[in-house]
């Protein structure tokens, strides 16, 4: 299991930069029509879910797929590639399930075993994307600078190995996922496959997703034909990070797991309703660490 502690280390490394003035936070209007997600919609998510559990794996074993539950959890899957060193790079593996009709692509979250990945999610410096990985992009896209460095560096092995799976597949339908860390790195391929490989039908589905750029980058992923779903749970205190003082924002496409377990779709930017992350956790003090790794569904995240 992804170890609880990563979140008190975040925390420790991010704290100075989160409390501010509450007159300096911006304040979106409370937005309405939150609709309770159907047992037969959560169920949907589980291989998703799974999926981005198995990106904890270390590759040989996402390669063989020989990883235990949760490759048991979706028997039917045929890895094309994987990599990662859980360090500079984090896991990653991408192939093809028979049963969804689409290529997946999963990443790794953070590991507080390994130091780089905590100083990208401390890293809070935004900038612009790479022009050679997202072509055309205003210069007023931003995002974490650190979460796109851990993007870039497994880039052209994932566009290489989706190539490759949707060719030999014949399908043309791309899924990315991660939790935490994975889930941020997920979002940003998901754009980056867009982009690189515009025929494809592509989707997002994250958990515990941190905001990943400002508020132009929100909107640019909110005007695209990309699905994104980001589900957090409870009181999990990272999907407020980095906070929207610092010019963070978060897409559309927000699920909000409740203490009584029911899912919650949450419209807009940020809901501030307390059926969402953004009113149920308003700062990191009312936020629980332990939240983070689920369940969701039932499902804890880690190999």
């Amino acid at each position: 299991m992804a170890p609880s502690a990563k979140v008190l280390a975040l925390l420790s490394l991010l704290a100075v930069c989160l409390i501010a003035p509450a007159a300096a936070l911006p304040a979106p209007a409370k937005r309405q029509n939150i609709a309770a997600l159907a047992q037969a919609q959560v169920t949907a998510f589980r291989p998703y879910t799974h999926y981005a559990s198995t990106g904890y794996c270390h590759p040989a074993a996402t390669l063989a797929w020989n990883c235990g539950a949760n490759c048991q959890a979706n028997p039917s899957f045929i890895p094309v590639a994987s990599g990662g060193d859980g360090d500079e790079t984090q896991f990653w593996f991408v192939g093809y399930d028979p049963t969804l009709g689409e290529v997946v692509v999963s990443h790794q979250g953070t590991d507080t075993s390994e130091i780089l990945p905590l100083l990208e999610d401390a890293d809070i410096v935004q900038e612009r994307l790479d022009s050679k990985l997202f072509p055309g992009l205003s210069s007023s896209i931003e995002a974490h600078s650190g979460f796109a460095g851990s993007q870039k560096r497994s880039a052209s092995a994932v566009l290489s190995a989706v190539n490759t799976a949707l060719s030999k597949y014949g399908v043309s339908k791309v899924t990315t996922t991660g939790h935490s860390l994975g889930a941020a790195i997920a979002l940003l391929d998901a754009v980056y496959l867009h982009l690189q490989i515009p025929h494809a039908t592509i989707k997002f589905v994250g958990y515990g997703l941190p905001r990943v750029g400002n508020q132009e980058f929100a909107n640019y992923v909110d005007a695209q034909p990309i699905s994104v779903t980001h589900i957090n749970n409870k009181e999990d205190l990272v999907p407020i990070l980095p906070g929207r003082f610092l010019g963070f924002h978060h897409t559309s496409g927000e699920v909000h797991i409740t203490d009584s377990s029911a899912w919650m779709a949450c419209p807009g930017q940020d809901n501030t309703s307390d059926l969402c992350i953004v009113g149920d956790v308003p700062d990191i003090f009312e936020g629980d660490e332990s939240d983070h790794d689920g369940p969701y569904d039932g499902i804890e995240m880690g190999c």
